[in-house]
């Protein structure tokens, strides 16, 4: 249950995608509009209009810098909608788009953004078919914020939801975590490291599809973006009730991304991800599912890092490395604001 606190004004936090972000939606925004759509508070809203079932989501990307190792905002804003939509099972068909440019922008990144979002999304497979452009004066915005949606059809037959997780269920990461959130810390901080971070930003439809038409019983997929690993599941176990374990040993870090880590006392857990997902299914399709990840470019680090058991509901455990256990909460700060 999601204690609602009161505040006067906005905080940074409430958009870092953890504990102030739910009590922002549960407070402000389901109120007013609660309906069944959006009450499953999934990445997409799955619609049903005669026999088709749909999905639509949308999203807004005002990360700092607009370029960055492995990616830009244009690039960006096409992949996690994309990865919105597959994660519930869509095959993602059409976007739009939504440009806020501050007076003075150059026009040479302009085109390098759009040119790059042309690009992103003729690799996943969607059209850009509509979209919107406004201007605010000098100091009234950052440069350029982005505004996308996506719409796309629901061909799964399983229910891909929070609310079909089952004791006993395995859950599987398709890689490496915090790469993106590190690349951009590095990318705006001089931290004396020579090695590279690349951004994980990436489509995920094409891996999502191999996974579904391989195995039948995928009860839920959630792709694991602002308030990174950690809270992505501290979410789904109090949306479901349920409680995951998790064990640090087997969840993938990459070796400059946990250095960036130790350097400024940050958790990977926590980083974001622009082009990672979290799955569950039946432990006995982990082995299928496993294999089907790994033979995919964005599944080789695939890794099976925890269960569901049946202990307290609602909370994560982290079997740490050196065998303690810690709760796994959502984040109460904001990390690394303007990821994504």
């Amino acid at each position: 249950m999601t204690i609602i606190r009161k505040y006067d004004k906005v905080l940074l936090e409430h958009g870092s995608g953890g504990l102030l972000s739910n009590e922002l939606i549960a407070g402000s925004f389901l109120p007013h509009f609660s309906n069944p759509y959006l009450e499953r508070l999934e990445d997409s809203a799955i619609l049903t209009i005669g026999n088709q079932k749909l999905c639509f989501t949308t999203d807004s990307y005002v990360v700092s810098p607009i370029f960055f190792p492995g990616g830009d905002i244009g690039s960006l804003a096409v992949h996690g909608t994309v990865n919105d939509l597959a994660v519930c099972g869509g095959k993602p068909l059409f976007m739009s788009t939504g440009f806020i440019l501050e007076e003075g922008f150059p026009f040479a990144s302009l085109e390098k953004i759009i040119a790059s979002m042309a690009e992103a999304a003729k690799t996943a497979g969607v059209k850009i078919v509509t979209g919107d452009t406004k201007v605010v004066p000098r100091g009234a915005a950052d440069g350029i914020f982005i505004n996308t949606s996506g719409i796309g059809i629901v061909e799964y037959e399983g229910s891909l939801s929070v609310k079909s997780i089952k004791a006993g269920d395995v859950i599987i990461i398709n890689g490496t975590i915090g790469d993106h959130g590190a690349a951009i810390i590095k990318s705006r901080e001089n931290l004396g490291m020579e090695a590279e971070v690349i951004s994980d930003s990436a489509p995920l439809n094409g891996l999502i599809s191999e996974i579904l038409k391989a195995n039948p019983n995928i009860h839920c997929m959630r792709d694991a973006t602002r308030g990174g690993l950690g809270a992505i599941l501290a979410e789904i176990a109090q949306s479901a009730n349920i409680q995951i374990n998790i064990a640090e040993q087997f969840i993938p870090v990459q070796d400059n991304v946990r250095g960036i880590c130790e350097i400024l006392g940050l958790d990977p857990l926590y980083l974001a991800n622009e082009g990672k997902m979290v799955l569950f299914c039946p432990s006995a399709d982990a082995p299928n599912v496993l294999a089907t990840m790994q033979k995919h470019e964005l599944g080789k680090a695939a890794a099976i890092i925890g269960n569901v058991a049946t202990g307290t509901q609602g909370r994560v455990v982290l079997k740490t490395s050196i065998g303690g256990e810690r709760i796994v909460d959502l984040p109460t700060g904001e990390l690394v604001p303007r990821i994504c």
